[in-house]
């Protein structure tokens, strides 16, 4: 069932996205060669506990860590690890998640670590503006696959390839809810779109094709075909004009 959320509701998960968004933003500074994904792991846990917070990934379904980073060809759940050290020319996706009073927000980025190529810079950038060309249609009245559509289609055009065994969902008091929000053209529209709504959108685009498969770990899932892949994420909500994005800063 999907939840409707109230204004007190929403101003939780507001503040649970703003809280988020430094979190990011904290991490991004520390992004270099020579960094462990570790030590990006416990820089974001530190800061979500700093602030009264709790990690939302750490033993959800036993993933043993705080923040998902998946480097070059992971395409999300990679597991940090102190032997994983980054270097000039990968390419990095943290995903991370926190519960504030009770409320959670989830949202992901994908770096450069040092200097990177051209081909890894426009993976990046067309992942992050295919999700705001899906939002383009997260208004009330509109329905859930539009933003499906509208996401593939901005990936297909680039020469890329939407993961398909992965969507985006809704979200509140538990990180995962109804809806499920696939990243490609669906054959029906979905449901109506109603203000109160929260959202988590999640495009996950492979620069080869869509399949994946998951490692030994039963976490860390690949490309199959071993290209790169990024991920961007941002819990909205749906509003009675534009969508207002939660987990951003408000420049």
């Amino acid at each position: 069932m999907v939840t409707i959320k109230s204004k007190s509701e929403i101003a939780k998960m507001r503040e649970a996205g703003r809280l988020l968004a430094l979190v990011h933003e904290e991490m991004a500074k520390h992004i270099k060669p020579g960094i462990s994904t570790m030590e990006l792991n416990d820089i974001g846990d530190k800061m979500i506990r700093s602030f009264g917070c709790i990690p939302s990934f750490l033993n959800y379904n036993g993933y043993p860590a705080s923040i998902c980073i998946s480097v070059n060809d992971r395409v999300v759940h990679g597991i940090p690890s102190r032997e994983e050290i980054l270097k000039e020319g990968d390419i990095v996706s943290l995903d991370a998640g926190l519960i504030y009073q009770g409320y959670h927000s989830d949202a992901a980025r994908t770096y450069g670590v040092g200097k990177i190529s051209k081909e890894a810079e426009d993976l990046i950038r067309v992942t992050k503006e295919s999700f705001f060309e899906g939002i383009k249609y997260a208004k009330a009245g509109n329905h859930l696959h539009d933003i499906s559509a509208a996401i593939e289609d901005y990936v297909v055009a680039h020469g890329y390839s939407c993961v398909r065994d992965l969507v985006g969902h809704g979200i509140g008091t538990a990180m995962h809810e109804d809806p499920s929000i696939p990243n490609y053209r669906q054959k029906r529209r979905g449901i109506r779109l109603q203000p109160g709504m929260t959202l988590a959108i999640e495009p996950m685009v492979n620069m080869g094709d869509w399949p994946i498969c998951i490692l030994d770990d039963e976490w860390t899932i690949v490309t199959e075909d071993g290209s790169l892949a990024a991920h961007y994420e941002n819990t909205i909500v749906i509003t009675e004009g534009e969508p207002e994005i939660l987990s951003m800063i408000k420049e």
